[in-house]
């Protein structure tokens, strides 16, 4: 019975989280910023552009796709379909974890003065390297996953992707327990954890081509546990920046949080005995949207799936691909200066921490709560998933005006409302990229438009925010103290946001007529 439930869809889902949840290093860089900008001898340019590779490596993964596809799709009729899992994601999933480890323990070997401090290029492509293992590794999870379960794939990318979100939080947790004050042995840890955890449960990463009963039930219970983790999370957060906590409870913090992770193993046995194997149940996402685009939707081709080249043909691709540069740019930029804008303003060290744990909690709030309302929405009303990119771009423009204003205690309500919105980009794109080219391909697609983000990153983060803020400083050292630091760069990437709502708004008139079928074909067949 042990081996049946591990050869089951739910327990890939299971490993999947697991793994996304070490796999949030890059949201983790305020920690270690620091002393990589004073070891390797950086101004604020400088260290602004390390950061725009780590983006660049986190983000640009059209090689990841491209070995996501061969290693699945080929393996099709090797492996059969009669609930025996597709194998092949495990593949990608070793790359990121070799990736992960070779990153991370060249920084750790540069920061510590192992080896000869590199110049700026190779720290860059240090940089690029330990962060691209997490296309590899998001690729994996989030494609076999809406594979998985693709009646609900706003659901099922919205826990994957918000797991990533959360992870930043729970390598900060482990930061406190296992090297509080450290961030030198914090780099050596992600070069350790996260690839170590991948090569363990990889194997149980599969591709199951049956459709179960109850998946939205067994779904439910995965967010529901998912929003008790960041629940906890968020209320530890909140406790250790208000009291402290003794270097005991940080340990006895990590116990329970572990035992929380080992949770989901609760659905998954509650699953497997409540599924079993139905034939073929409709599947919008599979069976008719690897055809439609907004401009071909009279007519449904079961068998067409837009590669990379034919969906970039597409007016679809360049509007989502522009609405993602404004949103996921402008909020990639915001995270990677958030120490910098906390010191500017006078915030506490022990604040600033509080803010980027914090910020993993609302990107996680944005990308799980972002899917799960884009399918019920779509299921309900038929309404476009491009609906909630509007609106959250929208949002998104007030968050940044708010970090504009710099009043006092700014960064908590315009932290909050742009790590939201960041995170909904983060669900929403990747399962309307599926609905618009097709299944098959969407590695390759999603993570093609996702370049948008270290685009924008470089854009908004070196060329506009590091630059206003080194000609902003003035007398001796390289730091910037008051509001006026990032004032004029967040009025600008206020602008940016907007522009990323409109933007959204006309992919919402293109799509909705291809979203109304989906909702009638959908209701029709059940």
């Amino acid at each position: 019975m042990t081996a049946e439930i591990l050869r089951t869809k739910w327990m890939a889902m299971t490993a999947s989280i697991w793994i996304q949840c070490t796999g949030g290093g890059s949201y983790t860089f305020g920690i270690y910023s620091a002393i990589l900008k004073s070891s390797q001898s950086y101004d604020q340019s400088t260290l602004d552009t390390v950061s725009v590779f780590k983006d660049i490596g986190g983000n640009v993964g059209v090689l990841s796709g491209l070995v996501y596809t061969a290693a699945t799709f080929n393996r099709r009729l090797r492996d059969g379909r009669e609930g025996r899992g597709r194998g092949g994601p495990w593949v990608v999933i070793l790359i990121g974890a070799v990736l992960c480890f070779t990153g991370y323990f060249f920084m750790w070997a540069s920061v510590t003065g192992l080896i000869r401090r590199p110049p700026v290029p190779v720290m860059c492509l240090i940089m690029f390297i330990s962060n691209q293992a997490m296309t590899f590794l998001n690729t994996a999870n989030v494609v076999s996953s809406l594979e998985n379960f693709a009646d609900y794939g706003g659901t099922a990318v919205g826990i994957m992707k918000g797991f990533v979100g959360l992870s930043g939080a729970m390598l900060i947790q482990m930061y406190e327990t296992i090297c509080p004050g450290d961030p030198k042995s914090f780099i050596l840890l992600l070069a350790i954890v996260p690839p170590l955890l991948s090569v363990l449960v990889m194997p149980l990463v599969r591709i199951y081509e049956t459709r179960t009963v109850d998946e939205k039930k067994h779904l439910d219970g995965l967010s529901t546990l998912s929003l008790i983790i960041a629940a906890y999370l968020m209320i530890i957060i909140i406790v250790k920046s208000s009291f402290g906590l003794p270097s005991w409870a940080n340990s006895v913090i990590l116990a329970i949080l572990l035992v929380l992770l080992s949770s989901p193993l609760l659905i998954v046995i509650q699953a497997y005995r409540d599924n079993k194997p139905s034939s073929h149940v409709y599947s919008p996402l599979v069976d008719n949207m690897e055809a439609a685009t907004s401009s071909e939707i009279s007519v449904f081709d079961e068998d067409k799936s837009l590669n990379i080249l034919q969906a970039m043909g597409k007016v679809d691709f360049w509007l989502l691909f522009l609405a993602m540069i404004c949103g996921m740019g402008s909020g990639i930029s915001t995270i990677n200066n958030m120490r910098q804008i906390g010191e500017s303003l006078q915030y506490s060290s022990i604040e600033i921490n509080t803010l980027l744990s914090l910020w993993s909690i609302w990107n996680f709030v944005g990308r799980f709560g972002a899917g799960y309302a884009s399918d019920l929405l779509l299921h309900k009303k038929g309404w476009p998933r491009p609906v909630l990119m509007a609106a959250t771009l929208g949002t998104m423009t007030i968050g940044h005006l708010i970090i504009a204003s710099g009043f006092q205690g700014n960064l908590y309500p315009g932290s909050i409302i742009v790590g939201v919105c960041y995170g909904s980009q983060w669900s929403l794109m990747p399962t309307i990229t599926s609905e618009l080219f097709g299944v098959k391909h969407m590695g390759t697609i999603y993570n093609t438009i996702s370049i948008a983000s270290p685009m924008g990153s470089y854009i908004f983060s070196v060329r506009l925010i590091g630059y206003i803020y080194d000609r902003t400083i003035s007398g001796e050292g390289n730091t910037c103290y008051g509001p006026h630091c990032f004032r004029l760069s967040f009025m600008i990437i206020a602008s940016v946001a907007s522009l990323g709502f409109l933007v959204s708004c006309v992919l919402v008139f293109r799509t909705k007529m291809m979203y109304q079928q989906i909702f009638e074909k959908r209701f029709h067949r059940r």
